[in-house]
């Protein structure tokens, strides 16, 4: 056990935040996500059990976001067609807003093509159980 680190950050994914470097991206993949096959030539982190807002607060404690890029939060468009709600996102701008002086002017979207092509350049890739739909998020370090 260490002092301060989250009881939700595994050994595993407190070791990948830190070998991650600026500009590296992890994405917070929900319960749908193709976290292995996107995941090939990534990290691919287990985190059964567990939604994506607990986990991306956990992580903001410890992960700076990049400052030198306009939007280092992505989110999954809603495809056209879908109806979908994302009340989910409104939880991601509370949590984001707690440990980045840009509040939610750090979040894009992209479509879901792109999203996926992005992904797969990910650092790693973290699996959970959320059951939202469209709850991915992918998140770009920065510098201390």
């Amino acid at each position: 056990m260490l002092k301060g680190i989250p009881t939700i950050i595994s050994p595993e994914l407190l070791k990948v935040l830190c070998e991650m470097g600026h500009g590296d991206r992890i994405v917070i993949a929900d319960g749908n996500f193709a976290a292995a096959s996107t995941g090939k030539n990534a990290i691919v982190i287990r985190c059964d059990g567990h939604g994506v807002p607990e986990l991306l607060d956990a992580i903001l404690q410890l992960f700076p976001l990049d400052s030198y890029t306009e939007k280092p939060v992505l989110l999954m468009e809603v495809l056209p067609g879908d109806n979908v709600e994302t009340p989910i996102w409104d939880v991601y701008r509370t949590i984001i807003s707690k440990y980045d002086t840009r509040k939610d002017g750090v979040i894009g979207t992209v479509s879901r093509s792109a999203f996926y092509d992005e992904a797969k350049t990910a650092y790693a890739i973290i699996a959970t159980s959320e059951k939202a739909l469209y709850a991915n998020v992918m998140l770009q370090k920065g510098v201390l």
